[in-house]
């Protein structure tokens, strides 16, 4: 979904490097995947297109923080009608 985002802290020897990844667009998604000693994030599209992808070496990776966009509650979607959801008795 569009505001995931994905921040990546790498050990660059002497000091820590920060990246980020972001699904800057509607409909997109952030995957996260570790192969073979190497972690990669993708920005990907509905149809599974990868957009662009950052890759890792997994033992200079930190920490990997997903962080994803706050969606709303099927309980707290509701249809606003435009008036109050219950009539103030003194009026």
């Amino acid at each position: 979904m569009k505001g995931d985002r994905v921040e990546i802290v790498v050990d660059a020897g002497d000091t820590t490097r920060t990246y980020e990844v972001v699904a800057s667009r509607a409909g997109r998604r952030v995957e996260t995947a570790v192969r073979r000693g190497v972690v990669e994030v993708s920005e990907v599209t509905r149809s599974g297109t990868v957009v662009r992808t950052a890759r890792f070496m997994a033992n200079r990776v930190l920490a990997l923080v997903e962080q994803p966009v706050p969606r709303e509650d099927s309980s707290e979607k509701r249809e606003h009608s435009g008036r109050p959801l219950r009539d103030d008795p003194e009026s």
